[in-house]
């Protein structure tokens, strides 16, 4: 994963590239960018149309000029809008806006275009923003709290304020949510769409397409409920320029809004005024990708599997194509019209990439290895010293005061082959490759074997593959093997399909104590209440 797949990074040299650690591209043409280096070191370049590059004037430039006013601040998220405008959230929860202002969708109060960031304190003060999203022309805010504020173009209702008067400042989104807490946010060109911490899903201002998804073309200046979505627990919702993809927590996709490029991945072009179902061959979709730039979709799947359909490089195509990508940033970045980012990307670079290539292609190599494990008849080859750098266990396995230290083969009987060579190439590797009901016998090794990180792996793969049926089995191996995350997910997830997953099978072999623990906990978190 590097940033070098965004054209507009191609002109960095290869020591200034290897330090990017964040980027986000925008623009009309994916021709503008912000990063962030290792030494959390903000820097911008590219044509700068409205000053969107926030150096303090309207000048183009293929060389990266540092942001002073964001350096060290520990930039967690950036947004875009079309004009553009840009919105920067620090650490400390400050919210910074720079560009095009022209519907007053900087929030200073102004329409005056701004040069450098500007902190947006009008009733954000006090407040810690986690999260920003922008349209076309109008922003919005996600607090600590749960609480949404939205400013900008309003012609449409997109701000949620009741009217369609611009808003110059940050307002706070009240009707019809109250005091619902939101967990996630995301824009469209002109619409919003809130997501609470209930699976709840809510839309306002532009609805010609149908991208609020409540069943009909009638814009909306208050928060509307998505009705169709009823029963579904959402959790995690991303918009196109007009059109809307929600995935619900058993991995199920629901698109709905414009599909005049086969967006929505319901095999034609029409489009959709409610959330419709999207058939994914059996695969669980974890993750959805779109842009209120581009009329294109992604998804990732448990397995590891990229799909994409829309609009890709000028072509429209109306279900879902497996890619050969290995995150749906990398089809915003190759197909989309423009190339631009969904999410501030994350670059992970490999660092002495010849090291860890050469190491790699190490693993069970019999003519390099000197010593072997022998696990369910299968022969691993691996090296001793690798294991001992890697693995606090096994450096401690190969002391001189221990036999293991003076033999080549050993045998390994309490874990799997597929487990134990997932683990050894893990160590060579930092890749775990299993299935989500593979890992749990992982989990149980990395557990045994004090592999914290490993640990953490092999709960985020779980999860993946969480369902109504495993859900309860899950839980268990959870709680027996220590995993507090994963027992939690498990508990949330049981808690929202609650009447389903106490009829399983997997429910009823639950241990006593379990059940009791589990019963407490939920009727703490009222689930019991009349």
């Amino acid at each position: 994963m590097d940033a070098s797949k965004w054209p507009i990074f191609s002109i960095l040299d290869t020591a200034e590239l290897l330090k990017v650690k964040k980027i986000c591209v925008f623009g009309s043409s994916g021709n503008e960018a912000i990063y962030i280096n290792d030494d959390d070191e903000v820097f911008a370049l590219g044509s700068n149309c409205s000053a969107c590059l926030g150096l303090g004037d309207a000048g183009s430039s293929f060389e990266p000029k540092k942001i002073e006013v964001l350096c060290k601040k520990k930039v967690i998220d950036i947004a875009f809008g079309s004009g553009p405008h840009v919105l920067a959230v620090t650490a400390a929860g400050e919210v910074y806006s720079w560009g095009h202002n022209g519907y007053c969708q900087l929030g200073n109060g102004g329409s005056m275009q701004g040069l450098i960031p500007f902190l947006v304190s009008t009733n954000l003060q006090g407040k810690k923003v986690t999260k920003v999203a922008c349209g076309s022309h109008h922003s919005v805010a996600l607090t600590q709290e749960g609480e949404i504020y939205a400013w900008g173009q309003n012609n449409c209702g997109q701000v949620g304020s009741g009217t369609t008067t611009n808003q110059p400042t940050p307002r706070k989104v009240m009707a019809v949510i109250g005091t619902k807490i939101v967990t996630s946010i995301a824009c469209g060109q002109t619409s919003t769409m809130a997501l609470m911490d209930s699976g709840e899903m809510f839309g306002w201002g532009y609805n010609g397409n149908g991208q609020l998804g409540l069943g009909n073309n009638v814009n909306q200046p208050n928060p509307c409920k998505v009705q169709g979505l009823q029963g579904i627990i959402i959790s995690q919702v991303v918009c196109g320029y007009a059109h809307t993809l929600a995935l619900s927590d058993e991995g199920t996709l629901y698109t709905w809004g414009a599909n005049s490029y086969g967006q929505l991945g319901t095999g034609n072009k029409a489009n959709q005024v409610a959330p419709t179902k999207v058939e994914t061959d059996g695969e669980r979709m974890v993750e959805v990708a779109a842009s209120h730039y581009a009329h294109v979709s992604a998804s990732l799947t448990e397995n590891g599997n990229v799909y994409m359909w829309g609009q890709c490089r000028g072509q429209s195509i109306t279900s879902a194509i497996s890619t050969k990508f290995h995150c749906t940033d990398d089809v915003l970045a190759a197909f989309a019209s423009p190339p631009v980012t969904w999410r501030m990307y994350c670059v992970d670079q490999m660092r002495g990439s010849k090291i860890s290539e050469n190491v790699s292609k190490s693993f069970d190599d019999p003519s390099t290895s000197d010593m072997k494990f022998i696990v369910e008849g299968k022969t691993i080859h691996v090296h001793k010293a690798i294991l001992k750098i890697r693995c606090e266990h096994f450096k401690t396995m190969f002391q001189s005061c221990w036999e293991e230290d003076d033999k080549d083969n050993i045998e390994i009987s309490q874990f799997s082959y597929i487990v134990y060579r997932a683990f050894l190439r893990y160590l060579y590797t930092d890749v775990v490759d299993l299935k989500p009901e593979e890992a749990i016998g992982l989990l149980d090794l990395s557990n045994s074997y004090c592999e914290c990180l490993l640990k953490k792996h092999c709960e985020k793969i779980i999860k993946k593959g969480i369902n109504v049926e495993n859900v309860a089995m899950l839980y268990a191996a959870a709680i027996k093997f220590e995993a507090k995350e994963l027992e939690e997910f498990c508990f949330r997830f049981a808690l929202n399909h609650m009447t389903v997953v106490t009829q399983t099978e997997a429910f009823g072999n639950l241990d006593e104590a379990v059940v009791k623990a589990f019963i407490r906990k939920a009727a703490s978190c009222g689930a019991f209440r009349y």
